[in-house]
């Protein structure tokens, strides 16, 4: 049987996965705001606090895809009334799993925070990575504000303990993320 951990890396490059062992320690030490929601057709890991929810991995089985599963996870997170935040990988016309999610994600209602850059260096294979920042906010809520809960989740969940667990940390808050405010709120897709 493969286990949670194992779906989500057989699902995800290696340069957005943060390691088993990162995982289990948010679970354990973060659990007032890192989450596990599983089934054998899904995982998602999420965050969530006081002001907005983060995803960290939405995983669902191929067998489950087109059955509305993912819509009915996105749903109940919807339900928080909180924004919900997510990172994805830009369209790669040559992965077609690329579009789908943003499609989906599109369908679902969120938006592309333009003005938020966000680039990470993998400490698993040095590769820096560029990702979109999505949200879905019920207050509509500006790029700004979206911003400051990314900076949060990256110091907070995505670095967390990273010397110890890594050997070496991730790069410094403000040389992963960045907010060009001259675009925020174009309606680049």
């Amino acid at each position: 049987m493969t286990t949670w951990y194992e779906k989500l890396a057989e699902y995800f490059p290696v340069e957005e996965m943060k390691s088993e062992k990162h995982m289990e320690l948010l679970l354990r030490e973060k659990s007032e705001i890192y989450h596990k929601d599983e089934s054998n057709k899904h995982v998602l890991m999420y965050v969530e606090t006081e002001d907005f929810v983060f995803v960290d991995y939405l995983f669902v089985s191929s067998e489950a895809r087109g059955e509305g599963l993912g819509q009915k996870l996105i749903e109940e997170l919807k339900k928080k009334k909180k924004p919900i935040i997510l990172e994805v990988e830009p369209i790669d016309y040559e992965d077609t799993d690329t579009e789908k999610r943003q499609r989906f994600y599109a369908r679902e209602g969120f938006n592309h925070a333009v003005s938020i850059g966000y680039r990470r260096r993998s400490l698993a294979t040095n590769k820096v990575t560029e990702l979109e920042i999505l949200y879905w906010s019920p207050e509509n809520e500006d790029e700004h504000s979206i911003y400051e809960k990314m900076k949060h989740t990256y110091e907070v969940i995505h670095t967390y303990k990273d010397k110890d667990l890594y050997g070496q940390s991730y790069e410094a808050v403000e040389d992963v993320l960045t907010l060009n405010s001259e675009q925020e709120g174009s309606t680049k897709p």
